[in-house]
């Protein structure tokens, strides 16, 4: 029998700091210290991928979409079976510019920690080979486009 699918969606937040280096913003999981991830959530009754990610973001990080520049052709779907779950999920994320490098991150409950990384660091934390692929597939892409 086939897993039940649970749909989330979010941003990679990335930004340059004062020396020109894209950083990746990465969220702490409160319920395990080695679960590392850009914001994003499951989408609730009738909501779109991306009003799940807009959502997500503002709720997980208080980043809100004005803060933002979000890049419609970088998008990317992540299929996993999480461990120990009756359940597969699916999770769409766009890349997202943080306009403005320092605006605050303001945690929710659900996270204990973030960090602003470039990317070996950044898929240091991110343990998971899905994760450390979309992080390596938004550096390829903004290196490839200069949009950054």
């Amino acid at each position: 029998m086939a897993k039940a699918l649970r749909r989330a969606a979010g941003f990679v937040v990335y930004r340059k700091n004062r020396d020109e280096i894209i950083e990746y913003l990465l969220m702490q999981a409160s319920y395990a210290n080695y679960h590392w991830t850009p914001p994003k959530g499951h989408l609730e009754e009738n909501e779109s991928n991306m009003d799940a990610a807009i959502r997500e973001t503002d709720e997980e990080a208080g980043i809100k979409v004005k803060d933002l520049s979000v890049d419609h052709n970088f998008e990317k779907v992540l299929k996993y079976d999480p461990k120990d779950k009756p359940f597969s999920k699916q999770v769409t994320y766009w890349l997202a510019r943080l306009i403005n490098p320092d605006t605050p991150v303001v945690l929710s409950n659900e996270h204990q920690d973030y960090k602003w990384l470039p990317l070996t660091e950044a898929k240091n934390l991110a343990v998971y080979p899905e994760m450390q692929e979309l992080l390596d597939d938004c550096e390829n892409y903004l290196v490839k486009t200069s949009v950054n």
